[in-house]
């Protein structure tokens, strides 16, 4: 069951989600209308698979590179669920726990990862890839989410040891993302989630941007909703 405050959180995106979608995005295709979200559990292999479905092709459509990290657009198919941070190795940390399936043409957030298959770790970032982030309430941003942040000499703050090196609750786990046709799939080991199988979740595809030069405005944050699997981000969704 999610906590009060993923239930707060949750809540406000609803809200936020009819004035974004008032500002007809030129990303707010039928790439990133849901159709369906499930996550399945293969006992079999230990592995959980993710899937969102949509209406046009999934991962068909990539931002436009800005040619900066400021101001660098990121779009993504995201499961917003119940997990605690603490599940995927963050410590103990309010907001709602996230998998997110990202394309960023400006920068490589996945410094462990060769997702293209050149042999060159930095210059892959338009591929679809996985990050978990802890989302939070930020009212300076029209989604009204952003990835929670801290101050870089917080000792106390802990990241899995696959984080990109940014300070913000954000990891880069490196499973493999699959798009064919109207789904797009990650497929999550169970001991890189603690073995959980019985969490709910919900499915979201969003436009999100990078700021590096105003103070008062999150590093990353939530822009536009452009669909929400449930309607109302009540994370509905059981494991099958």
């Amino acid at each position: 069951m999610k906590t009060k405050m993923n239930y707060v959180l949750t809540m406000l995106l609803v809200v936020n989600l009819f004035a974004a979608c008032a500002q007809k995005s030129p990303y707010n295709t039928k790439d990133f209308k849901i159709e369906a979200v499930q996550v399945t559990h293969e006992s079999d292999l230990g592995v959980t698979v993710w899937e969102i479905a949509v209406e046009g092709n999934a991962g068909n459509t990539v931002p436009n590179p800005a040619g900066k990290l400021d101001g660098a657009p990121v779009l993504g198919y995201v499961f917003p669920t119940s997990l605690q941070p603490t599940d995927v190795g963050f410590s103990a940390t309010e907001g709602i726990l996230a998998l997110a399936l990202t394309s960023h043409p400006d920068f490589d957030d996945t410094p462990l990862w060769d997702e293209n298959g050149d042999s060159i770790l930095d210059n892959d970032g338009i591929v679809w890839h996985p990050h978990w982030v802890v989302l939070t309430e930020d009212k300076r941003v029209a989604g009204g989410l952003a990835v929670k942040q801290f101050k870089k000499a917080d000792e106390t703050v802990v990241l899995p040891p696959t984080n990109p090196g940014m300070p913000m609750y954000m990891d880069s786990p490196g499973y493999p993302v699959i798009t064919r046709a109207k789904v797009i799939k990650v497929v999550v080991p169970d001991y890189r989630i603690k073995g959980k199988t019985d969490f709910n979740y919900d499915g979201v595809s969003a436009y999100m941007k990078v700021n590096t030069s105003i103070d008062d405005k999150p590093m990353l944050g939530v822009y536009e909703v452009f669909s929400v699997a449930s309607g109302d981000l009540s994370l509905p969704y059981t494991v099958k």
